[in-house]
């Protein structure tokens, strides 16, 4: 690799999904458009979707409620045309997920199910410095349980001196815990570090001790490969802004393995649209679960938000999730060339990637420690139209998403900060 211009401009000619990025609408900043490194925390708009959208709000003019049967895509099952996709994108089979919801509603109504505490079992794993809204979530259900977050979350932490956790660390406070172990809860790629933790084991280790174990999937779906079903994972969720392009605070995702089908005495909240669907209309009492991950809906679709999502989730279709990681892990290495090379031609800063540096412990996050520079660097970097996120104390993570970044996005953004740095 060279931190030159032409290497840069050489590998987007040989790349085979370069044209996706005309796809997308990219910001722009100063009348050029911004290179954008945060699809990790909002991806950027399909110029199909207004398409997509147009196609519900003509369906609603042109048929009012019968839409829900009439219309080209009926509402009445609109859903189920994502649970395919979302099939693919995370391992699993049709049946076992179901777009519905927000992402914390979604762990919400899963933690309902899957956190049961008895005398004997209550304790919770989870990683130190997960997303907040995933720290409130398992607050609020331990105190709602009548417990002590304080005694009944234990948190995973990096060591002394380290950004990120180490695997034997999980797996030994999994063991630790024992018996008394509930759940486990994780983040399957960390927000902060883009840490990407073997799920696989982890889930192995917890079922030792007869714990159930879910993923927070939000920075992992479309941006990592995932094989849920196979890994024997009792839930996930996730959300669909993210890499997932289907616009600000769309549709979640949610995965619950099929063993739990036919299990009885596993409690759920409970609405309609989980209901038995040949039933569904006939306003009868008594619920009847439909099979599957469908038996945890309790609304009907909200099809002005799933819209965006089928529009994204078309263009995952046709290039497939083999092909998008090839590409993230050529742009992650590339970046990293790249501020290595930095690093070591300047005195001023030493850029320090935090995120692993083996390929199976990262997506296309990296997250970097700006040491000598911090928040001047990233307002610099920011004015100069680069739109990335800073992270307290001292991080920027940006992330070079393979559907609309390219590898000259990578070498200007190092451009710009030789010029912060000179």
């Amino acid at each position: 690799m060279q931190n030159t211009l032409e290497f840069a401009q050489d590998s987007d000619q040989q790349d085979e999904l370069s044209a996706y990025r005309q796809r997308f609408y990219l910001p722009k900043i100063n009348g050029k458009d911004a290179l954008y490194f945060t699809g990790n925390s909002l991806g950027l708009q399909p110029k199909s979707t207004r398409e997509y959208v147009q196609q519900e709000l003509d369906d609603w003019a042109k048929y009012g409620v019968e839409g829900h049967f009439e219309a080209k895509n009926p509402w009445v099952s609109y859903h189920k045309i994502l649970s395919e996709p979302f099939a693919r994108l995370v391992g699993a089979n049709r049946e076992e997920v179901v777009a519905m919801n927000g992402l914390s509603v979604n762990l919400h109504l899963m933690m309902v199910s899957f956190y049961q505490p008895t005398s004997k079992r209550t304790k919770i794993i989870c990683e130190a410095k997960a997303f907040p809204s995933d720290q409130y979530m398992l607050e609020s259900q331990v105190k709602f349980h009548g417990l002590k977050p304080d005694d009944t979350i234990i948190e995973v932490y990096p060591r002394d001196g380290e950004h990120t956790i180490r695997e034997e660390d999980i797996l030994s406070a999994i063991e630790e815990i024992g018996e008394e172990l509930a759940l486990v809860f994780w983040g399957g790629v960390n927000y902060y570090s883009g840490q990407v933790f073997d799920m696989a084991k982890i889930t192995e280790k917890a079922h030792a001790q007869g714990a159930y174990v879910g993923f927070d999937l939000a920075h992992g779906v479309g941006n990592i490969e995932l094989k849920l079903h196979d890994w024997n994972v009792d839930f996930a969720c996730w959300c669909s802004y993210k890499y997932l392009n289907a616009g600000p605070g769309s549709i979640s995702g949610v995965f619950v393995h099929q063993k739990h089908d036919n299990n009885s005495n596993l409690p759920r909240f409970a609405g309609w649209w989980g209901h038995d669907e040949e039933r569904r209309f006939l306003m009868e009492k008594n619920f009847v679960p439909m099979q599957g991950a469908q038996g945890w809906q309790l609304s009907n679709a909200p099809v002005f938000a799933m819209a965006p999502c089928k529009a994204s989730m078309d263009i995952f279709d046709e290039v497939g999730m083999s092909r998008l990681v090839s590409k993230s892990k050529r742009l992650t290495n590339y970046m990293e060339f790249v501020f290595n090379d930095i690093s070591y031609r300047y005195d001023n800063c030493n850029l320090e990637i935090i995120t692993p540096k083996e390929q199976k412990y990262r997506g296309c996050q990296l997250s970097v420690l700006c040491h000598g520079q911090g928040r001047s660097m990233f307002d610099f970097i920011t004015k100069e139209g680069v739109i990335a996120d800073w992270r307290e104390p001292n991080v920027i993570r940006l992330a070079p998403v393979p559907l609309y970044n390219s590898f000259e996005d990578i070498y200007q953004l190092g451009q710009i900060i030789e010029k912060a740095l000179s």
